[in-house]
């Protein structure tokens, strides 16, 4: 298994604070097939970590593992020093964007508030400051002009906002985002991206932050989790985006091309290629 390259895996320059997130040696199999094995990752405050691969190969249920949703086949996780459990309100979750029936007649706060209310048992009951903490969370994801329209009349870009509006009610320590950018406009993909990217450089947060298409956030990215074929790797975006690199995890000749100021893998067996932009000017004050 290459898990090469492979940088020391300590604090942020300058932190001292104790790992988010702590994978060890842990591997999951899906019927007869292997998805990963051996996969071992610290992932400290404030780390923003990118999770690349092709389809099937893992990524969203490795998400579902640290959100304890998925047991692992062998190793351990362990979440702010805990193993993993249902349920953690350390951990913000944001999915891929599906646009709501146009008749739900919910509110856009009324969304929001799931997420203020959602960790309790029983019928959510409102509480004192619920509603001034809905009213933060709906101005901190740009939402606060829009919080009394139903979300079913809302694009998808402003739904998803909602979204990660919910992810951030318990000012969680870890953010887990599964493909947030999917089916949203270039325009969008900059908004939801700054807002993450802010929760990460305000209040510390790490990122696990799944994609297709890591053109919207690489000026952002720490380190890549490449998985492909039971196999992984870890390490800069300067050291993974490399042919030689990538043909060692696949097996096969892999490509990384420039194409103007975007990075494109082709020759990547049973996928659809990888497109990676390498101009961090467009990153600078958007997303």
């Amino acid at each position: 298994m290459s898990q090469a390259p492979r940088p020391a895996e300590g604090p942020r320059e300058g932190s001292t604070a104790s790992p988010v997130l702590e994978i060890a040696n842990a591997s999951l199999h899906r019927d007869d097939r292997e998805l990963w094995s051996g996969l071992d990752l610290t992932v400290q405050p404030g780390e923003f970590i990118a999770v690349l691969g092709p389809s099937g190969s893992g990524k969203t249920t490795l998400l579902r593992s640290i959100l304890g949703l998925q047991p692992l086949s062998s190793g351990t996780i362990r979440v702010a020093g805990e193993p993993v459990h249902r349920g953690n309100s350390r951990i913000g979750y944001i999915p891929q964007q599906r646009s709501l029936a146009p008749d739900t007649s919910m509110r856009a706060r009324d969304l929001v508030a799931l997420g203020v209310q959602g960790s309790r048992f029983g019928f959510p009951i409102p509480h004192r400051g619920d509603r001034a903490k809905v009213d933060r969370l709906l101005e901190a994801v740009g939402a606060a002009h829009y919080a009394e329209r139903r979300v079913g009349m809302l694009s998808g870009g402003e739904q998803q906002r909602l979204r990660v509006g919910q992810a951030l009610a318990d000012e969680p320590s870890l953010l887990l985002c599964d493909e947030p950018l999917s089916n949203l406009d270039l325009a969008n993909q900059v908004g939801v991206t700054d807002i993450i990217d802010r929760q990460r450089r305000e209040r510390g947060a790490a990122v696990l932050f799944v994609t297709h298409d890591i053109n919207p956030i690489l000026g952002r990215v720490d380190r890549i989790l490449y998985i492909a074929g039971g196999r992984f790797l870890l390490g800069t975006p300067d050291e993974v985006l490399q042919t030689r690199v990538l043909t060692e995890l696949y097996g096969t000749p892999v490509f990384v091309l420039r194409a103007g100021d975007r990075l494109v893998v082709v020759g990547v067996p049973d996928a659809e290629p990888h497109h990676f932009h390498d101009d961090d000017h467009d990153h600078g004050g958007a997303a």
